[in-house]
């Protein structure tokens, strides 16, 4: 199997609760307004039941000087609270567009960082040859690619899974 070649279907729900963070060699990208924000073959990714994964890249493959801080916190359960960055490329602002864990909780050490991104509030977002599908609704920041199968938590009626 290449790089690029046909992959297992995976169910998100044979992903575990509480989630787990994976490493990757996977190519993951992130483009707004023709600007590669992330660029990265060392990203993790986080499974959790119900969920498509969500990507995380290092700083080090992250356009940090394009990522600006916001006031938006959120707390998840399992890692954390996560702080939230607008992006801004090719003269506009993408609002809480990414997130990171600071200091994320025991077991989820491996985030500290590392940015995720809402495919759904950027350009295009990519993992090795397929442009994802963003998870629906606006809180969860699955990425969907053709082996990831569902249903998915995000849309109308899945808030009570």
């Amino acid at each position: 199997m290449t790089e690029t070649g046909p992959r297992p279907t995976e169910s998100v729900w044979d992903y575990p609760r509480p989630p787990r963070v994976e490493p990757s060699e996977r190519h993951v990208r992130v483009i707004v307004d023709g600007v590669v924000v992330a660029d990265s073959k060392r990203a993790v990714r986080v499974l959790e039941t119900s969920h498509p994964p969500a990507w995380y890249v290092p700083p080090e493959d992250v356009r940090t000087d394009l990522l600006h801080p916001t006031s938006r916190h959120t707390i998840c359960e399992f890692k954390g609270q996560a702080g939230y960055f607008d992006i801004s490329a090719g003269g506009r602002d993408r609002r809480d567009a990414a997130w990171t864990y600071a200091r994320p909780l025991p077991g989820y050490e491996a985030l500290a960082g590392y940015v995720s991104f809402y495919p759904g509030r950027v350009d295009e977002a990519w993992v090795d040859d397929h442009r994802v599908t963003p998870q629906e609704g606006d809180f969860y920041g699955g990425w969907i690619t053709p082996e990831i199968t569902g249903p998915f938590k995000g849309g109308p009626g899945t808030r009570g899974w």
